[in-house]
C-alpha cells in the first residue's frame, strides 16, 4: 500500500478510540460519505499479510456491537469480501494469516444467534402463497384457479418456517464452517437492501471466484490468486444466488448475471439440486424487455397490475348488456347483409302489408318478422327500377325493420 492511502486507514483507527459516546451516531451517519476509506479498507482486507488488517478487523467488530444500526451496516457491507479472503486462504492452506478474519466472522455470528438477553434466537420466515398477488407476480398469470373446497379451506393460510436455535461456535472446522458463513449471508441478505454499490460489486465478484476457482471456467476469467478448488454447501449457494438476483435489479445487472452463470456452472458440476432450482428460475424469469435502458437509475420488473374494483364494476357482465350486445350484434348482421346484397344486385319495391299490431310475445313477432324477410327476398328477385332511388328504398326498408323489431305500430306500403 501506499503511504497515503495507510494513512488514512490509520486515521480511521484511531478517530474512533477519541469518539465520546454522545458522538458516535454522527460519526456513524458520516462514515457514508467517505468513499476513499471504504475502497481502502477493502484493499487491505484484500491482502491477507497486510500489517493492517488486524487492527481493521477488530475495529470493525466494534462497530458491530456498539449496537449502533450504521456501525453494523458499515461493517456488513465488507462481508462478501471477507468470506472470500477467509476461504481463499484456507484454499490455500495458509492458516495463520486468516485468523483475524475467522475472529471477526465467528464474532459476528455469536452476537446475531442470541438476542439482547443473551437467549438463543428462532428467526420465523412466512413463505408467501401464489394465490395471492404480490410485485413479482400476478394470480391470474398461472391460469384459471379453481375454487374447490380444498382450495377455499387453504385460502389465507400462511405456512412459517422457523429456523434456529443456533450452536454458539468457538473456532471454525470442516463440519461448521459453511454454516456459519451461511447464516452471516442470511444477515447480510438481511440488510442487503442497505448495501452501497462496492458492496454488491464484492458480492457478484466473490460469488464467481468461489464458484469457479480449480475448475476450467476459471482459465477465462481473470482471476489468478487462487487454483484450488473451494468446498461449498448448496444452502450458502442459494444465500449467494438471494442476493445476486437482489443486485441484478439495483445497479449491477452485468456482474450478476455472470455471477448467475457462474453459480448455475458450480451447481450442475456438484449435481445440488436447490441451487439448480434456484438459479434456473431466476435465469428463466429475467423479463429483458423489461429493464430501463438507464445505468443511472435501478432496473425494475414490469408487472401487471390488479384492476381496481371501479374498474371492475364498469365492465361487469350483465343481463341487460348481454341482451343489448345480442341485439346490436343481430342489427350489424342484418346491415352486413343487406350492404352485400347491394352490392350484388338492385333491389325494386317490395310491398309490405298486413303488419300486425304491437304484440309483446316474442313468438309472434318472430313469425311476422320471418314473413316480412321471405317477401322482401321475393322482392329482390324481380328486376330493378330507378338506381337512383336505390339508396333510399334500403334506408326506408331498414328504418322499417327497427320499427318492426321494436314493436312500434307501423302500417305502410313501400
Amino acid at each position: 500500500m501506499l503511504a497515503t492511502d495507510k494513512g488514512v486507514v490509520e486515521e480511521w483507527l484511531s478517530e474512533f478510540k477519541t469518539l465520546p459516546e454522545t458522538s458516535i451516531s454522527s460519526y456513524a451517519s458520516s462514515l457514508k460519505g467517505k468513499s476513499t476509506l471504504v475502497l481502502e479498507l477493502y484493499t487491505v482486507i484484500c491482502e491477507p499479510h497486510s500489517e493492517l488488517l488486524e487492527p481493521v478487523c477488530h475495529q470493525l467488530f466494534e462497530f458491530y456491537r456498539s449496537g449502533e444500526v450504521a456501525l453494523k451496516r458499515f461493517t456488513l457491507q465488507f462481508l462478501p469480501e471477507l468470506v472470500w479472503s477467509y476461504l481463499s486462504v484456507i484454499a490455500t492452506g495458509d492458516m495463520h494469516s486468516s485468523g483475524c478474519i475467522e475472529a471477526l466472522l465467528l464474532g459476528i455470528y455469536n452476537l446475531e444467534i442470541v438476542d439482547k438477553d443473551g437467549c438463543s434466537k428462532v428467526l420465523s420466515f412466512t413463505i408467501p402463497s401464489l394465490s395471492k398477488p404480490s410485485v413479482y407476480h400476478e394470480p391470474s398469470s398461472f391460469g384459471s384457479m379453481a375454487l374447490t373446497e380444498g382450495a377455499l379451506s387453504r385460502h389465507g393460510l400462511t405456512r412459517v418456517v422457523h429456523t434456529g436455535p443456533h450452536s454458539q461456535r468457538e473456532t471454525f472446522t470442516a463440519q461448521n464452517r459453511f454454516e456459519v458463513l451461511t447464516f452471516l449471508f442470511l444477515c447480510y441478505n438481511a440488510a442487503i437492501i442497505y448495501m452501497p454499490c462496492p458492496s454488491l460489486q464484492s458480492l457478484c465478484h466473490t460469488c464467481s471466484r468461489v464458484c469457479v476457482s480449480g475448475y476450467p471456467r476459471k482459465l477465462q476469467k481473470k482471476y489468478k490468486d487462487v487454483n484450488s478448488r473451494i468446498p461449498i454447501s448448496p444452502e450458502f449457494m442459494v444465500h449467494m444466488l438471494t442476493a445476486v438476483y437482489f443486485a441484478m435489479y439495483n445497479g449491477e445487472w452485468d456482474l450478476a448475471c455472470k455471477a448467475l452463470d457462474d453459480v448455475l456452472y458450480r451447481a450442475q458440476l456438484e449435481m445440488f439440486p436447490e441451487p439448480l432450482l434456484v438459479g434456473n428460475a431466476i435465469k428463466n424469469t429475467l423479463p429483458f424487455g423489461a429493464l430501463k435502458p438507464s445505468k443511472d437509475t435501478p432496473r425494475c420488473i414490469q408487472v401487471e397490475i390488479t384492476p381496481t374494483s371501479s374498474r371492475i364494476s364498469r365492465n361487469a357482465v350483465t343481463s341487460l348488456s348481454i341482451r343489448g350486445h345480442r341485439w346490436k350484434r343481430n342489427d350489424l348482421s342484418t346491415n352486413h347483409t343487406d350492404s352485400v346484397e347491394s352490392h350484388k344486385l338492385p333491389l325494386s319495391d317490395c310491398n309490405v302489408t298486413n303488419v300486425p299490431e304491437d304484440k309483446h310475445d316474442n313468438g309472434e313477432r318472430s313469425k311476422t318478422q320471418t314473413e316480412n324477410d321471405a317477401q322482401h327476398y321475393q322482392g329482390v328477385q324481380e328486376p330493378a327500377s330507378d338506381p337512383k332511388t336505390d339508396g333510399k328504398e334500403i334506408k326506408r326498408q331498414k328504418s322499417l325493420r327497427k320499427k318492426m323489431e321494436d314493436g312500434v305500430n307501423s302500417s305502410s306500403r313501400v
